[in-house]
């Protein structure tokens, strides 16, 4: 199954001030999220962030915060799909596919990509975009995710099945982004 641009909603998780220093290869995580945010913005696909206790772990890095005007959920449950506002936004976007970037990826990416599968979406898991502060969580989180049906991606793969053919003026303004 390919990732329509016209069915996805990009979910970028808790990607907060405290918790990037923390993760493993924390640049490439921003660097991909960015592009992913880019591409999004590009083809109309709607973007929605979160925000884990912000009291505690700090707001949006401000390197994401700063290209993007998407709604910013603040929660305290792991999987975002358990916090009402969060899941009633995603709901109401009528999409059936999820895109996730994000941290930490064995809590918080792995508890909302399994809650959105019980929902019966389409999930797929960046893995050039996800981070954990050790490797080892990082891998049980793909392991995980990968067996229980959720598609695991790059962002490269992301953005040209959003684009789905060259040529096009949409591809043109994104192709600088994965050069």
């Amino acid at each position: 199954m390919l990732i329509r641009a016209s069915d996805s909603v990009l979910v970028v998780i808790d990607m907060q001030e405290r918790l990037v220093p923390a993760m493993q290869a924390p640049a490439r995580t921003i660097r991909n999220t960015k592009t992913l945010i880019a591409a999004a913005t590009e083809m109309d696909v709607p973007i929605l962030l979160t925000e884990q206790y912000p009291k505690g772990l700090g707001r949006t890095v401000p390197e994401i915060a700063s290209i993007t005007e998407a709604p910013v959920f603040s929660k305290m449950h792991f999987s975002c799909m358990e916090d009402e506002a969060f899941g009633q936004a995603f709901r109401d976007l009528g999409r059936k596919q999820a895109v996730i970037s994000g941290m930490e990826a064995h809590i918080c990416v792995v508890q909302t990509a399994a809650s959105l599968i019980e929902e019966d979406y389409e999930v797929f898991v960046v893995s050039d975009a996800t981070a954990s502060r050790t490797l080892e969580s990082e891998h049980a989180c793909i392991q995980r995710l990968s067996a229980i049906g959720a598609g695991i991606v790059t962002t490269e793969m992301v953005v040209f099945e959003w684009l789905g053919q060259a040529g096009s003026d949409h591809f043109k303004r994104i192709l600088p982004l994965v050069k």
